[in-house]
């Protein structure tokens, strides 16, 4: 299926040096080479894409509607990033895809007080918009 390169554009690497690719669907169409599966963090369903696709209902600035289908969804895009190209998108790629980021992060080993500088380090300084979103990720395995 194939993996990243980690010098694409929005491509992270987790400590188990899987990578993960975030993104703005409002900066325009996704650059090959393409994801093989993608998670959007949208409030409405996203648009068709030809790859597979899960669809995380969480409106902007906000959190996921479902928290339980979340992290579902989280670990199974994180086994997934070990055979192939998987991509978080929201409207901005910043907020929501950084908190799945930070998310996917702490599934992978990042102690949760330190997701969030982590993203932020590797990802996007701006990554992790809201005091809600930070206080998600901190408590991601507490509540599951």
């Amino acid at each position: 299926m194939g993996h990243w390169e980690k010098d694409t554009p929005g491509v992270m690497e987790l400590p188990s040096g899987r990578l993960v690719r975030g993104r703005g669907l409002r900066h325009g169409p996704a650059a090959e080479p393409f994801p093989t599966y993608g998670v959007y963090l949208l409030g409405k369903e996203p648009p068709d894409v030809p790859w597979e696709t899960r669809w995380i209902k969480w409106p902007d600035f906000r959190l996921p509607v479902d928290r339980a289908q979340a992290l579902t969804i989280f670990r199974e895009a994180l086994e997934r990033s070990g055979t192939g190209r998987v991509e978080f998108a929201c409207g901005g790629g910043r907020g929501r895809t950084g908190t799945a980021l930070a998310c996917l992060a702490v599934l992978d080993g990042v102690p949760a007080d330190q997701a969030v500088g982590y993203v932020r380090q590797r990802f996007d300084k701006h990554a992790v918009e809201t005091p809600w979103q930070r206080r998600y990720v901190l408590n991601l395995l507490t509540r599951s």
